[in-house]
């Protein structure tokens, strides 16, 4: 079965870690002497992850609010241009392929299923948090070059909306680009959102709309997950929540050094099933090497090859077949076939 991942902080771990993500994780990990990343290309070859959202990670600095990042939005700008440099190479030599329509998807699982990992790895380009965009009308040179899906900040505050940890809404700039991330057909992804600017910006954007790393506040108590009421929001405008594989984020008591289960995964992805009243509003996320490494992630994964795991547990939960398929990748595929269609 294949597995979509919608969250993987590629580039950010090429340039800013200086990995190379096309030899086994084993080897980077001692090339690091004795690192902890989880993810590499052939690692997700392995475990049949044919998809992912790649994302673009450059946020800009604001010292007063203890926020690290780029001096000025201009040059999370030119990091941002950076990372998409690296998509685009890979993609020019064949072993990326950047997925900019629905005709892309379907023509890239079709290769999937007729060569398995021989095919290039699948990539919707993704922003997590949107500092490089340096003015709303900006975004459609970033849809141009291949942007489809894009979050209005991280943690703290952005220059369009306030997110984790921080107290507000929208900024003015806020709604100008969801105005033309809707005009343009940009997913907006709700993760890391602040209460208030989630329902903002659901109210201000017509368009698509899916929360890409997110768990169940429910679970695991937290402004970084989201509540069963935003749940029930995204699913009824068809969205996903893709169950993010950090222990803090899966565990009502963490502590650092506790490692989750997989079991606390599938609780997470049985609760959105369960709110939802469907298996089809439920992915994964998985947010691999986030800033996090195999110190963090579930007991029994070591790396990102381990995914089908969640998907067998499911199974092993009562989850039939065509339940299964739609959380590992099928999902994920509807909704970026309709969101592009």
């Amino acid at each position: 079965m294949l597995i979509a991942d919608a969250h993987l902080d590629l580039a950010m771990n090429a340039l800013n870690y200086n990995r190379n993500l096309e030899l086994p994780v084993s080897e980077i990990r001692a090339a690091e002497g004795g690192g902890t990343g989880t993810v590499s290309f052939p690692a997700m070859r392995k475990g049949k992850v044919a998809l992912c959202a790649a994302t673009l990670f450059a946020r800009t600095a604001r010292p007063e609010r203890g926020q690290s990042g780029g001096a000025s939005r201009e040059i999370s700008h030119a990091q941002a241009q950076g990372q998409l440099a690296y998509y685009r190479v890979l993609e020019a030599q064949g072993k990326m392929r950047i997925m900019r329509s629905a005709d892309d998807l379907q023509t890239h699982l079709a290769d999937w299923e007729a060569r398995g990992a021989e095919a290039p790895v699948g990539a919707v380009v993704a922003m997590e948090g949107a500092d490089p965009i340096v003015s709303p009308e900006q975004a459609a040179e970033w849809y141009e070059s291949g942007l489809r899906a894009l979050s209005l900040a991280h943690y703290g505050v952005s220059a369009y909306a306030h997110g984790t940890g921080a107290d507000g809404g929208l900024t003015e700039l806020g709604k100008p680009l969801l105005r033309e991330m809707e005009r343009l057909g940009i997913v907006l992804d709700v993760t890391h959102l602040s209460d208030r600017s989630f329902w903002e910006a659901l109210d201000a954007y017509g368009g698509h709309v899916h929360a890409s790393h997110s768990n169940c506040r429910a679970l695991a108590p937290g402004v970084r997950q989201i509540d069963d009421d935003q749940i029930r929001a995204l699913a009824e405008r068809g969205g996903v929540v893709g169950a993010a594989l950090d222990s803090e984020m899966l565990m009502p008591d963490w502590k650092p050094k506790m490692r989750a289960s997989i079991d606390d995964v599938v609780h997470h992805i049985d609760r959105v099933c369960q709110i939802a009243g469907s298996s089809e509003h439920a992915g994964i996320g998985s947010d691999l090497d986030g800033g996090f490494g195999r110190e963090r992630i579930p007991r029994g994964i070591d790396t990102i090859a381990d995914l089908p795991k969640i998907v067998h547990r499911l199974q092993e939960r009562g989850y039939s077949e065509q339940d299964a398929e739609n959380v590992a990748y099928g999902n994920w595929l509807r909704f970026f076939t309709n969101a592009w269609s």
